[in-house]
């Protein structure tokens, strides 16, 4: 449905040039939810924006539902536009309309009759909440209910995409909830694919079919959310995960870690866990074959879309041909390991 083809947005020329994109390789099929993550700056606004051409990329290709934007005429890309429906971070709502003219406005710039726009209006409005809300004015209404009338007013055009360029950022978590349950509705009963924008790793988890993540322009990781979740493929995609499971060793025994292995010192491993190796009884098979005591300091279970992801911070206690041992038995399982330090025996 969404094909972006080395896409690269270059903002200047010369030495002051800022290169926003780099080579951009997405596909997004039809009726799939796909997020985009990354740090404030990686270019997440950027890119959302080169799918409906909002920003014109510098180079490469953009084909939405089997037609190239990239190649369009200007009024040709005007009527390509309305099959991408758009909503963002602050709303954009007109303050001196209400909420069913808010709505109804792409409506009124496609020059439909008075009968359709109401026609379309009001189911938009039922599905969204907000019937009772048609005849008040945005000041009138909460942050949720300004982005259920952006919501509404992206869908009057009956598009086949929905991008959402950091939709919830502005919104408390309850409201979040709530808006996201709308977004997975609207893509399981219209079959409306959607390209969403985020920094929260609750969101992608919450609806998104596959995920990608961007760092300084370019798309350094994309997977399905389960794997991204249990095996995240990059130290950046490793550093969002355990930014929200907030997973961290104790900051005292942080302080006393090694990075090199002591002739008294034992190691910190933080394990990841998914699939079978969650019901695995490693922690006794340690202890019974190789001598170690485990001592866990954090631990964590999350269902990920139908998935189970344990997260564990332990400390491995024993000799250094015990833990030796013990680490070389945990890496042949099916399960990230990753040594955080040693730290000096106190026995």
């Amino acid at each position: 449905m969404i094909s972006l083809e080395r896409v690269s947005k270059t903002y200047g020329t010369g030495p002051r040039a800022v290169q926003a994109l780099s080579d951009i390789d997405l596909q997004v099929p039809k009726g799939t939810i796909h997020g985009v993550i990354g740090l404030s700056g990686a270019g997440k606004s950027t890119l959302i924006r080169c799918v409906n051409l909002l920003e014109r990329p510098t180079t490469g290709r953009v084909i939405v539902d089997g037609a190239e934007l990239t190649a369009m005429s200007a009024s040709d890309l005007r009527q390509a536009r309305h099959q991408c429906g758009m909503i963002f971070q602050h709303f954009n709502l007109l303050t001196n309309r209400t909420v069913f003219d808010n709505v109804a406005l792409p409506l009124e710039l496609m020059r439909e009759s008075r009968r359709t726009i109401r026609e379309r209006v009001m189911p938009l409005l039922e599905m969204t909440g907000l019937t009772d809300k048609r005849h008040q004015y945005p000041a009138q209404l909460s942050g949720g209910q300004k982005q259920r009338v952006a919501i509404a007013r992206a869908l009057a055009s009956r598009p086949k995409v929905l991008l959402c360029d950091e939709a919830t950022s502005a919104l408390d978590p309850q409201t979040t909830t709530s808006i996201l349950a709308l977004l997975q509705e609207i893509n399981q009963q219209l079959g409306l694919t959607i390209l969403l924008i985020t920094h929260e790793m609750e969101v992608v988890k919450s609806i998104c079919h596959r995920v990608g993540l961007i760092s300084g322009g370019r798309l350094v990781e994309e997977a399905d959310v389960g794997d991204f979740f249990t095996a995240p493929g990059t130290q950046l995609g490793r550093e969002f995960l355990n930014d929200f499971l907030k997973l961290e060793a104790p900051r005292e025994l942080v302080e006393r870690l090694d990075a090199e292995s002591g002739q008294n010192s034992h190691p910190v491993v933080r394990l990841t866990f998914s699939g079978d190796s969650v019901s695995t009884p490693l922690i006794s098979r340690l202890a019974r074959e190789h001598g170690v005591d485990v001592s866990i300091l954090q631990a964590k279970v999350e269902s990920i879309q139908g998935r189970t992801l344990g997260l564990m911070i332990a400390e491995l206690i024993g000799s250094e041909t015990q833990t030796r041992q013990a680490l070389a038995t945990l890496k042949s399982f099916d399960l990230h390991v990753e040594v955080l330090g040693h730290v000096q025996r106190t026995d």
